[in-house]
């Protein structure tokens, strides 16, 4: 449910900057999901499409995604790149953990956690606008 409840504030932003913008309709949002939210991007377009069904001004507008890759710094050593995963062999999943690749220090992550709403297009009265987020 950690997709239904992010693409419902996701919904709520758009329809906001919908109104703010007189517009008469959204035609299509363009996200950004960082790897490290742990969204599943075919969930929230499976809940943007029943949540948009419900609203006219959404009804019919597309949703597009671009995924974020993660990456981490290491503040000790300097290392910057992926993340380190484990395995877990309770639940037979890799865990992502923080612990550098390099020095085993703790790192920080750099980018991957982002989920924004990059641009809205939207129909007004008589024409098509943009909104960047």
């Amino acid at each position: 449910m950690h997709e239904y409840s992010m693409t419902t504030m996701i919904v709520d932003a758009v329809l906001e900057e919908a109104r703010r913008h007189d517009a008469e309709k959204v035609l299509e949002v363009e996200l950004v999901i960082g790897e490290f939210t742990f969204l599943n991007p075919e969930q929230v377009e499976f809940w943007y499409k029943v949540l948009s069904e419900r609203d006219s001004i959404l009804k019919g507008s597309k949703v597009r995604i671009e995924l974020r890759r993660g990456y981490i710094r290491c503040p000790k050593c300097g290392y910057e790149g992926k993340l380190m995963y484990r395995d877990d062999t309770a639940y037979h999943l890799m865990v992502p953990t923080l612990l550098c690749p390099e020095c085993k220090g703790i790192a920080e992550i750099i980018t991957g956690r982002e989920c924004t709403i990059k641009r809205i297009r939207l129909l007004g009265r008589g024409h098509e606008s943009s909104a960047k987020g």
